[in-house]
């Protein structure tokens, strides 16, 4: 998977929760994120708020997925609520290859 065809992905399945997403699509989706919004917020900062708020749910659909892809239930995002350990927890489980097979398909 390309960087163009993480971002159609992502788009396409805009609020879809259900479903795996391979580690390529999660990362490619993530730095389009952070290049955007860094490219954005020198433009217009209220235009990068508004990219970073009609992005928002494409964002967490895809780490649900991705987190599906390692046989976790996508609210274990919520992980990354809790200070410090949290989002370095979040991103070891994000960095972890895909379990075949598991509860969530193929």
């Amino acid at each position: 998977m390309n960087f163009g065809d993480a971002i159609q992905i992502c788009f396409r399945k805009y609020a879809t929760f259900s479903g795996r997403a391979t580690r390529a699509e999660f990362w490619w989706w993530a730095l389009f994120i952070i290049i955007a919004l860094m490219a954005l917020s020198i433009v217009n900062p209220k235009l990068a708020a508004a990219f970073n708020v009609a992005t928002l749910l494409p964002y967490f659909a895809v780490t649900a997925r991705r987190l599906h892809d390692t046989d976790r239930s996508g609210w274990w995002q919520l992980v990354g609520f809790i200070p410090l350990v949290g989002w370095i927890v979040l991103v070891i489980w994000l960095c972890q290859q895909g379990k075949e097979p598991n509860r969530f398909g193929a």
